[in-house]
């Protein structure tokens, strides 16, 4: 018995030894990694957010820290996430101490120096993510031992070197997915047929510098869903029997290499015959090799399922096969830039899910087939800079879906189509330098939806232009120069008030020019030369702010020139060919004293006059509002809104005077995280680690107006509920004192991403910036036609664009807003001044984002809004502010790019792709970018319009930008990779 006992008291001794000393080395264990993540966080230069904050031993337990994940009993850290975070600094090869880490994801920071040689020894990770930040140096080799890790994505950085070996060749390796793209990696991909990557299911490498061959060992990765080798410089035959082995393949990009197809560059067949295998196949591209060879008619073999074809630049000659019909889910085939020859067949119009046909720049000759018009989803077809002939047809009228007709430089005759007036949605229309003939129809010259460009120049048009002409209210370019019209320029062509080019030279244009012709607003170019113009120049040609660019050479004008207004500067060459004109310009003769005298004496006088009358209306119509204002000021205004129930839904937590304090560091100014009008918002952080926002409104500089923005703001923030407009967490209102506490948001504004200064350095990729318009037009289209109670803005710019942790964005500021009644449809504004009257004696919006008719004493209008929303899609592309200096001189954002715009984009697109491709390196296989960025210069030029009554709604907007972003966010776009383990 007694020996029992002493057997049990022995074993609860040692059981209790045990746990005491398990207990010891497990918190000896989260102490180390503690001391690793300290280590880390000491070489983090720059926390813009405070997201490290919490990192402090004695405060809160490791596993509570922001972004640290612990197993179960939080005796070890297993996953270390900052992605996102904006932090600047290097990183600390102390973070492979943290020996069971599974997961390590550093992404989208600023991270700068090499990649630590010691992240090869957490032998436990999983996903190790180190993508978009500024890393150089080589891929260590370290890496390769990882045996446990699915996921490596170190794309977007700056590093150089060769692919190390063993990171390639890991026999036990179950790395799923490979991402190395858009660096400066050089050298050949090293594989041998011992290297089995068998579990990878992606793979993509663009956009480096890559050279040699596909090496054959990568058909052992016969998971293969993803293969991107796109934008280097490999060289040989296409890979033909490697993609053979990768049943699974969905999506492969070989563009832009210097691949050859078999047999000497002659034979495609081979290629696509060992592609029949890949039976998932949704996209194909192989732009930009110089391939030769035909189109092989088993092409059509290709799996179904094939959605998108690229076979553009390169050299494949022969015809289309019709076969090709056989891929009926295709809805985009690229074939432009090659040397293709024949006739279009008839059964590509049998693909009835195509949307954007691209066969121009090559050597097609016959009819267009009239069958096209049968494609119910077309919105761009090309077939320009071929040998086509014949006659448009008529079946085009069906084409309701068509935003890009170009037929151009054909040997197209006939007449124009009076159903062409059909295709509602046309945008741009390209029949210029054909043979074709009659008069142009009222139908197409009163085409409203024209919004790019018209050119119908260098063919054989007879006839008057069409006073319907007026009808393109939208249009930004007409060209009908070249042809054989005649009789005069219809007046009605001073209602097309967006056009900035006019081109209607080479022609026998008689009679005088309309004084409407100076009086358009935007027009920037303009081309009669070569005409039978006669009469004098109109005043207000030479009274224009916006014309430039001027020709009236070899006409029959008269009368006085003079060099000063819109004349000035232009060469005697503009003039020239006119020997009744006479006048200051060099060159020019000299006019006599009588001439002069009626020329500038009698306009002086008469502009006199004009100018006092102004002055006196201006005047009264200033005293008039001054006394309005007095009144207004000494005027209550009630609540616009009732107070919220005591049960609602949305019922604010109570949050006091005192709590804000302790939160703001007593409102310190080192959480000062921006300024307006009327005050400053502070960054601050509850006792249970909540971050906020808090708007404190200055109420003793702005007086009884800032409360009144305060009221404004919080009622539009209490009504509204939608994921893109900024929620409000609660108000604190005393009479000296008021605030509106927001959601901090970790990414900052939409101007610090445009705009990136020593202390924010990190650049949007396109996909964030089309996700982020698209947001914004989103919540904007919300508050203009959905929202319980409609609401126009009023001061859209890029501060007021917040991002939150997964760059979502989210309109915020709504201080200047205006409540539009629900039954007002058209106008913003009805006549109670309770709904209409907000922050009496400001301008609605900020200098060069407001809309020209606010300048002019209108209301706040929704089209206002969408005109805003038109500057930052133009700043966000072209990188200008709209209030840069070279936009004082009478200019604006809108003007420049319409300047450079169709002709001189090009450079403005290179810019952009630069900006906007990770650390500045631009994929030459950027066909996709450009086409996008190009759209979102034709949206903001749309937008941004002078009259506000042509501007899309923001309902129309945010559809063209959800269509965009569908368009960008496929397969096809690279940088929009997600981990997939």
């Amino acid at each position: 018995m007694h020996m029992e006992s002493y057997c049990m008291f022995n074993s609860l001794f040692l059981f209790m030894a045990f746990f005491i000393v398990s207990g010891e080395v497990n918190s000896s264990q989260i102490l180390n990694d503690e001391a690793s993540l300290l280590s880390f966080k000491s070489r983090v230069v720059y926390d813009p957010n405070n997201s490290l904050e919490n990192w402090n031993s004695s405060k809160f337990q490791v596993c509570n820290w922001s972004g640290i994940g612990c197993n179960v009993n939080k005796t070890r850290v297993l996953s270390l996430d900052l992605s996102g975070l904006s932090l600047r600094g290097t990183i600390s090869p102390a973070i492979s101490k943290l020996s069971y880490l599974k997961i390590l994801d550093l992404s989208k920071n600023f991270f700068e120096g090499h990649i630590p040689a010691e992240i090869g020894s957490l032998f436990h990770l999983k996903e190790l993510s180190l993508s978009t930040n500024l890393l150089e140096g080589t891929i260590p080799r370290e890496l390769g031992s990882l045996g446990d890790l699915v996921y490596l994505d170190l794309g977007s950085n700056r590093l150089s070197g060769e692919i190390p070996k063993s990171l390639l060749c890991n026999a036990t390796s179950s790395l799923e997915y490979l991402d190395l793209s858009n660096n400066s990696i050089s050298g050949e991909i090293r594989m041998n047929n011992q290297c089995q990557l068998r579990q990878l299911r992606f793979l993509l490498l663009w956009s480096n510098q890559l050279v040699g061959q596909v090496p054959p060992a990568l058909s052992n990765s016969s998971k293969l869903e993803w293969l991107d080798l796109e934008s280097n410089a490999l060289h040989g035959n296409l890979p033909s029997e490697i993609v053979q082995k990768m049943p699974l393949l969905q999506f492969l990009y070989l563009s832009y290499n210097n691949f050859s197809s078999h047999n000497g560059n002659t034979n495609l067949s081979t290629f696509f015959s060992y592609l029949m295998n890949s039976s998932n196949l949704q996209e194909l591209e192989l732009a930009g090799n110089n391939l030769g060879g035909e189109i092989p008619s088993i092409i059509g073999d290709l799996p179904t399922c094939l959605v998108q074809l690229h076979l553009e630049n390169n050299l494949i000659f022969g015809s289309i096969p019709p076969d090709i019909s056989k891929l009926f889910n295709l809805t985009l085939l690229n074939l432009s830039g090659n040397l293709i020859t024949g006739s279009i067949p008839r059964e590509l119009c049998q693909m009835k899910r195509l949307e954007r046909l691209y066969l121009s720049n090559n050597k097609l000759s016959g009819d267009i087939p009239s069958a096209f018009g049968d494609i119910p989803h077309l919105g761009l077809l090309d077939l320009s800079r071929n040998r086509l002939s014949g006659s448009i047809p008529d079946s085009f009228a069906n084409l309701t879906q068509v935003r890009s007709l170009l037929l151009y430089e054909n040997q197209l005759s006939g007449t124009i189509p009076p159903s062409l007036g059909n295709c509602i949605n046309l945008e741009k229309l390209d029949l210029s330098h054909n043979s074709i003939s009659g008069v142009i129809p009222k139908e197409v010259a009163g085409l409203s939806s024209l919004k790019l460009y018209l050119n119908l120049s260098a063919n054989n048009l007879h006839g008057p232009i069409p006073g319907e002409l007026g009808k393109m209210d939208m249009v930004l370019a007409i060209d009908i120069s070249s042809n054989k019209l005649s009789g005069t320029i219809p007046p009605q062509i001073g209602s097309c008030i967006a056009l900035e080019y006019l081109n209607l030279s080479s022609n026998a244009l008689e009679s005088s020019l309309p004084e409407s012709l100076g009086k358009l607003p935007y027009l920037i170019g303009l081309d009669l030369s070569s005409n039978n113009l006669s009469g004098e120049l109109p005043e207000s040609l030479q009274a224009s702010s916006t014309l430039k660019e001027m020709k009236f050479s070899f006409n029959n004008f008269s009368g006085v020139v003079l060099n000063r207004g819109a004349f000035s500067g232009l060469p005697f060459d503009s003039f020239m060919g006119n020997p009744h004109i006479c006048g200051s310009i060099k060159g020019m003769h000299s006019c006599s004293r009588k001439r002069i005298y009626g020329a500038i004496i009698l306009p002086a006088v008469i502009s006199s006059v004009f100018v006092i009358l102004i002055l006196g209306i201006l005047g009264y119509r200033l005293a008039l509002k001054l006394n309005f204002k007095r009144k207004l000021a000494t005027s209550t205004c009630p609540e616009m809104l009732e107070e919220e129930h005591e049960g609602n839904e949305h019922k604010h937590p109570k949050i006091s005077y005192e709590q804000l304090i302790e939160a703001t560091g007593g409102f310190s100014n080192a959480c000062v995280i921006g300024s307006g009008q009327f005050g400053h918002v502070y960054k601050g952080i509850f006792e249970d680690d909540t971050k906020i926002a808090v708007k404190v409104i200055n109420t003793k500089t702005a007086g009884e107006l800032s409360g009144k923005c305060f009221r404004r703001e919080c009622q539009i923030l209490k009504r509204t509920r939608h994921r893109n407009l900024i929620k409000i967490i609660t108000t604190c209102s005393r009479p000296d004192f008021k605030a509106i506490v927001l959601p901090l948001m970790p990414n900052g504004s939409l101007e610090n991403y445009l705009y990136p200064s020593c202390s924010w350095n990190h650049r949007l990729d396109l996909v964030q910036l089309v996700n982020i318009c698209s947001d914004v037009a989103e919540g904007l289209a919300y508050l203009h036609h959905y929202s319980p109670v409609k609401v126009v803005h009023c001061d859209l710019k890029p501060s007021n664009i917040l991002l939150d942790h997964d760059m979502t964005a989210l309109v915020s500021d709504f201080g200047i807003a205006k409540l539009v009644k629900e039954s007002d449809q058209g106008s913003v504004c009805a006549n109670d001044s309770a709904l209409c009257i907000s922050t009496d004696g400001l301008l609605c919006g900020s200098l060069g984002y407001m809309a020209p008719e606010y300048g002019m004493g209108m209301q706040a209008s929704t089209e206002g809004d969408v005109y805003s929303y038109g500057v930052l899609l133009l700043e966000s592309v072209t990188g200008k502010r709209p209030t840069d200096s070279i936009f004082q001189e009478g200019s604006n954002l809108h003007e420049w790019v319409k300047s450079q715009y169709p002709c001189k984009i090009e450079p403005v697109l290179e810019q952009a792709l630069l900006r906007y491709a990770p650390h500045g390196s631009v994929v030459p296989s950027n066909r996709l970018w450009c086409d996008v960025l190009l759209e979102l210069i034709e949206l903001g030029l749309m937008c941004t319009q002078y009259s506000p009554l042509i501007r899309p709604t923001m309902d129309d907007v945010a559809h063209e930008m959800a269509r965009l972003k569908q368009y960008l966010s496929g397969p096809s776009e690279k940088s929009g990779s997600t981990k997939s383990t």
